[in-house]
């Protein structure tokens, strides 16, 4: 396969990361406040969401290291879009109680 090829098929692997990982945290924030064991929540969802991208990023950049930047590209693209899509806002733009 070419090198363009490979670099754009691990874009999109990590745009599918990166989306997995974004909504996986945001279902788990929305699905936590509600229980009553709100960390056991947080550190399962924690755990299989770094184990599915860390994963991920070992199986999509074998051993080339530009495979691997194209795929913590899409990574980052990714959260950017589950920002927009969601409404959340960037820790600065979030008001803090005085």
């Amino acid at each position: 396969m070419s090198d363009v090829l490979l670099l754009t098929l691990a874009l999109l692997a990590g745009l599918l990361l990166g989306a997995m990982y974004f909504v996986g945290l945001w279902w788990t924030v929305r699905r936590a406040l509600a229980s009553p064991r709100p960390a056991q929540w947080f550190i399962l969802s924690l755990l299989l969401r770094v184990s599915l991208v860390l994963t991920g990023f070992y199986l999509v950049a074998g051993d080339d290291w530009r495979r691997l930047l194209a795929c913590l590209s899409g990574f980052v693209i990714a959260r950017i879009i589950v920002i927009r899509i969601t409404g959340m806002q960037d820790a600065q733009g979030v008001g803090h109680a005085p």
